[in-house]
């Protein structure tokens, strides 16, 4: 075991990275946050994006980690009371950041965000489908980075509390009766997880503290009020301590039923990646199928993109024929009009040709009637121009 932490070591031979069967070091921190977080915790918010990350040798050039979009997901570790995003590419894990207070999503395009991880000492980048879908996982990172701030302040608040009993009375540095404080202190996960154990109860302590002080006691009457005021001060800060120790008690026993569950989940990896190994001689079966799946998946989403594009063509013609569709239904509708109105046109054409056959009728016996008229009139003239011709004549004889 190393300094301040608990090391766990699961052999293993598998080449990959990150890979089951590979030799793995499981840290106090790690197995819970990164093997057994999946299991026992739900996403609370899930989306699919294309992740990369920057090239550890250039600094500038991006590496995707994935083939295809992959789904990434926001957890929450109720254990340590922290917010983590995880991607998994099958049983490898492209994505395990912890979000801190200080830590910034950065959107660098309409799809594209990213943000940097100075425990994994890398840059992650996530590609997304839409604007939407990148806005909502900004949102979310700067939710849960409020909500991480938060509980690291009342983390610290508590730790604050945690250790304020040991620094509130002087006379724990200058009375003499004061015992020195020895604890002894099982460090686990480093900074920030240390837990206080003590074999000797308070009780006792206090007993062989004021086991010295009786023959003072009884020797010295005149300094009696003193040591009772000490006494009493001693009293109370055996039961600070007491609340103190309790608590502590309670952590570690948290603390060992963890361990215990963890070592319980090593154990059962373990034989998982025996028999992983077991059935290594699969593995190339394996590979091919996954090889043939993933030209199948590839296959899919050409035909896929093919048939969306198809879609888009056929709405295309679609809004094209409704167009047409209104375009005839408005002509045929002009069309219909203008048949009504050559009806009109039609039966008014009969009406004035009936009208101007009988005009035609009415002119022929007018002229016929002015014809016998005129004949009259020349007879009638003609009688007038004998009756003249005769007077005249009259006229010479007399």
């Amino acid at each position: 075991m190393e300094a301040e932490e608990m090391v766990i070591s699961l052999p293993g031979r598998s080449s990959a990275p990150g890979g089951i069967g590979e030799t793995t070091v499981l840290r106090h921190k790690e197995v819970h946050h990164f093997f057994f977080l999946p299991f026992r915790e739900q996403p609370i918010y899930s989306t699919r994006a294309h992740i990369f990350q920057i090239d550890p040798n250039t600094k500038k050039n991006w590496m995707p980690t994935s083939k295809h979009a992959v789904t990434v997901s926001y957890f929450y570790d109720s254990t340590r009371n922290v917010y983590r995003i995880i991607s998994l590419d099958g049983s490898k894990a492209i994505i395990n950041s912890t979000i801190t207070p200080n830590m910034t999503f950065t959107k660098t395009s309409h799809k594209f965000g990213q943000w940097a991880d100075s425990r994994a000492n890398t840059v992650y980048g996530l590609g997304f489908s839409s604007e939407h879908h990148l806005a909502k996982f900004a949102d979310k990172f700067s939710e849960y980075k409020e909500a991480a701030r938060m509980a690291k302040e009342k983390s610290l608040e508590k730790m604050e509390l945690a250790s304020s009993p040991s620094q509130e009375s002087p006379a724990d540095i200058h009375s003499p009766l004061t015992p020195p404080v020895t604890a002894d202190f099982c460090r686990i996960n480093g900074t920030g997880d240390d837990v206080t154990l003590s074999d000797v109860s308070p009780n006792s302590m206090l007993q062989s503290d004021l086991s010295p002080t009786t023959p003072t006691l009884a020797h010295s009457p005149t300094t009696n009020k003193h040591w009772e005021a000490e006494l009493a001060t001693l009293k109370s800060n055996n039961a600070k301590l007491t609340a103190a120790l309790l608590e502590s008690t309670a952590n570690v026993k948290q603390w060992k039923q963890q361990l215990a569950a963890y070592q319980e989940e090593a154990e059962r990896l373990h034989k998982r990646v025996s028999e992983l190994e077991s059935q290594s001689s699969q593995t190339n079966v394996i590979k091919s199928q996954k090889t043939e799946l993933n030209q199948t998946i590839e296959e899919l989403e050409c035909t896929l993109k093919a048939k969306e594009e198809e879609m888009v063509r056929l709405k295309e013609e679609v809004e094209n024929a409704k167009q047409l569709q209104t375009q005839k239904d408005e002509l045929t509708k002009k069309l219909e009009e203008t048949d009504l109105r050559n009806k009109e046109f039609e039966e008014q054409l009969a009406d004035l040709e009936q009208r101007l056959e009988s005009s035609q009728v009415d002119q022929e016996n007018l002229r016929k009637n002015l014809k016998t008229l005129l004949e009259i009139l020349d007879g009638k003239i003609f009688e007038l121009t004998e009756l003249r011709d005769n007077l005249s004549k009259l006229i010479e004889d007399s």
